[in-house]
């Protein structure tokens, strides 16, 4: 999975398929894709709307037309505008591996350069290792019943691993105990904190009352990245494999002090295969993390199919949206999707789906009402330390005004019981 002078490293020979590989015209669409009922109650608490979507599709002289998507608020690179005049007239497979074309265009060409050569995208990769790609469900922090619910359906649709989100303002503790006995057998749980155990000090403590819970296997990122000595004792004096985003600390440092067990990897073509390469030497497993739909988790898949130490499940979140926006769904079995041997990306964009979800107004978004959260928590003990008093809170915001609440230090983390009510404004 490695980029060689700007050409991919491949057994492709796509000067064989040059007739019509040029670059004839590229086309965007922007639709709002709505979430589902419950990831919908919780989604607009992040700071940008997920549910804003741009097309992009990429036509070949030849008729080839490819396909890519960018979660216009949420996504590692938007494409710029002036992309369109760079790549408009270019042979197809010169332009795979430029990550400054942002995310949904850099897709589309793929896309559109595996439909002319014949060939799965991830045959400009390099070597295909696996036939099947390992991959996960993902959830905002839920109310323990909703996170049920989740995890049922997760499971009813083939899905073995969840990533979470552990909140301060949640009990997580609770949220386990309530998922201990919905799981089946051998489902694994990853815990994203985003850094909301703040320190060390805390976090040790905090992480051993949850290792009862045998189902929790990957801590990701418990405090601040940069705190090497930190993030170094937490790994040493925790049962639980820590996974931090590839690139902070430093990787040379990150590798000289042996910080974490593995990463979480993301970008575009280039940066997928350099990340994908120096984990392999230094013998670290990773998922990648790459948000979207049908289209988004296509392309994720064909990049882990050449990479051979993408051995923990990829995060996409496909199921957060009401429609995949691909005409046959990927299915997941036994926690895998099959890596498609379909040309390009190996699924097919649902054309209605995209007509009845475009935006009236292309250059216009929707505003989300102002919300306010309420947390109320009743007195509790947490082994080893004092009483936490009762107590309420109310916040304005997105999660980030949440987070600065409790990264201050101005309210009690995850103690039990707590309960968080979201109240929307229509001024």
């Amino acid at each position: 999975m490695t980029p060689r002078n700007g050409e991919a490293h491949s057994p492709v020979n796509s000067h064989a398929h040059a007739d019509g590989a040029t670059i004839t015209a590229v086309r965007f669409t922007r639709i709002r894709d709505p979430f589902t009922p419950r990831h919908d109650i919780h989604m607009p608490r992040v700071s940008g709307d997920w549910s804003l979507i741009e097309i992009c599709e990429v036509e070949l002289a030849s008729g080839v037309v490819g396909v890519g998507e960018t979660i216009i608020q949420y996504t590692w690179g938007g494409v710029p505008r002036d992309a369109v005049a760079k790549v408009v007239g270019q042979n197809v497979f010169t332009q795979l591996w430029d990550d400054s074309y942002g995310c949904g265009l850099q897709m589309a060409l793929w896309d559109a350069a595996g439909h002319q050569a014949g060939v799965p995208s991830h045959a400009f990769f390099g070597k295909q290792v696996r036939e099947v790609a390992p991959i996960s469900w993902w959830c905002l922090d839920f109310d323990e019943d909703e996170w049920v619910a989740e995890a049922r359906l997760a499971v009813s649709l083939g899905y073995t691993c969840f990533k979470l989100k552990g909140r301060p303002w949640r009990d997580v503790i609770g949220q386990l105990e309530a998922l201990e006995h919905v799981l089946p057998d051998g489902a694994t749980i990853d815990m994203d904190f985003n850094g909301g155990l703040a320190n060390a000090g805390f976090a040790v403590g905090y992480l051993k009352s949850l290792e009862r819970f045998h189902q929790l296997q990957i801590i990701e990122s418990p405090i601040p990245q940069g705190d090497v000595a930190g993030n170094v004792r937490i790994r040493s004096q925790t049962r639980f494999a820590i996974a931090m985003h590839y690139g902070s600390p430093p990787i040379m440092t990150t590798m000289h002090e042996d910080v974490c067990d593995g990463f979480v990897i993301g970008g575009g073509a280039a940066a997928l295969a350099q990340q994908s390469q120096v984990s392999a030497t230094a013998n670290k497993p990773f998922w990648l993390q790459l948000v979207g739909t049908g289209l988004t988790t296509a392309w994720t898949v064909q990049a882990g199919a050449v990479a051979t130490h993408a051995q923990w499940p990829a995060i996409t979140c496909m199921h957060i949206w009401e429609d995949d926006l691909i005409v046959k769904p990927l299915v997941v079995e036994g926690g895998y999707i099959k890596v498609p041997t379909t040309p390009g990306l190996g699924v097919t964009l649902d054309r209605d789906a995209v007509s009845r979800l475009q935006l009236a107004d292309q250059e216009v978004f929707p505003v989300r009402p102002r919300r306010t959260y309420h947390l109320a928590w009743p007195a509790s003990v947490r082994p080893g330390q004092l009483t936490i008093p009762s107590g309420s809170s109310v916040i304005e915001g997105f999660e980030h005004h949440l987070f600065r609440a409790y990264d201050l230090g101005n309210l009690p983390k995850h103690p039990h019981g707590i309960t968080m009510k979201q109240v929307d404004h229509a001024d």
